[in-house]
């Protein structure tokens, strides 16, 4: 099996998960940084749906929930958030210690800092900016186990049991596919905000499998877009407020200029 190189978050974040998603391997949350709590999820047609205010960052957090070691590969909007590639389960992730929780803040931009994820909209979310808008809106997982260190031969006794024992349980199913939908319905997308410091460090990982072990896909959008497709109640999803006019200070902070990452 191939041998992976990895990251490993440098610190992590043991606290309770908030209810989201049923049991898996690998649990994933989303948490809106700039009021400090979790997103909701909404089931709605078979997938999971959150509400994201445009403008605010936001941070996926990943917990193991086994006592052994797993390597989580992170995609946000069909882009791997380590390496900047269309995502594939094949690609570099980041490894998660036993029972470890950690916040992913932003798209990896060398091992001591990121770029934050923010909400957005959609033409100026990273994945349009680089000609890939096709999976705004989705945040997913893919999981790997770590190859077990090989055990000396059995007996032949218990080789032969080993034989005729009932085959393994086949691998999770990967998550459906998001049904297909025309750009203008979907209003945010994942921008390429600030850098912050968040240091890694290298880590060596062999998967067990060639295929991950779990899949999981959550869906996102601005909460007046859910509230219209009766996703989420309306009383939730309040669009900002707009100025009646021309306003002297419109914005807080100096943007990047175009095309600055």
């Amino acid at each position: 099996m191939k041998r992976l190189t990895a990251l490993l978050m440098s610190s992590c974040l043991l606290l309770p998960s908030a209810p989201a998603l049923a049991a898996s391997l690998v649990r994933i949350d989303v948490v809106d940084r700039e009021e400090g709590h979790w997103l909701p999820g909404y089931r709605s047609r078979g997938e999971t749906w959150v509400a994201g205010t445009p403008g605010h960052r936001y941070a996926v957090r990943l917990t193991n929930t086994s006592g052994e070691r797993v390597l989580a590969v992170l995609s946000i909007d069909g882009i791997n958030a380590i390496s900047g590639e269309t995502a594939h389960p094949s690609q570099s992730g980041y490894v998660l210690e036993p029972w470890q929780s950690a916040e992913i803040e932003g798209w990896r931009k060398s091992w001591q800092d990121v770029a934050a994820f923010v909400f957005t909209s959609l033409d100026d979310s990273y994945a349009a900016r680089t000609g890939r808008p096709d999976n705004v809106g989705t945040i997913g997982v893919a999981v790997f186990r770590e190859r077990a260190t090989p055990r000396p031969s059995p007996p032949p006794i218990a080789r032969a049991e080993a034989k005729s024992a009932p085959p393994p349980a086949p691998a999770a199913p990967r998550a459906d596919a998001h049904a297909g939908e025309s750009r203008a319905r979907r209003q945010i997308g994942t921008g390429h905000g600030p850098r912050e410091w968040s240091p890694v460090g290298q880590a060596s990982f062999v998967r067990a499998t060639r295929e991950p072990v779990q899949v999981t896909q959550l869906r996102y959008d601005a909460p007046w877009a859910l509230a219209s497709r009766g996703i989420i109640p309306r009383q939730h999803a309040q669009r900002p407020a707009r100025p009646l006019g021309p306003q002297a200070f419109p914005g807080r902070f100096v943007p990047d200029p175009p095309g600055a990452w």
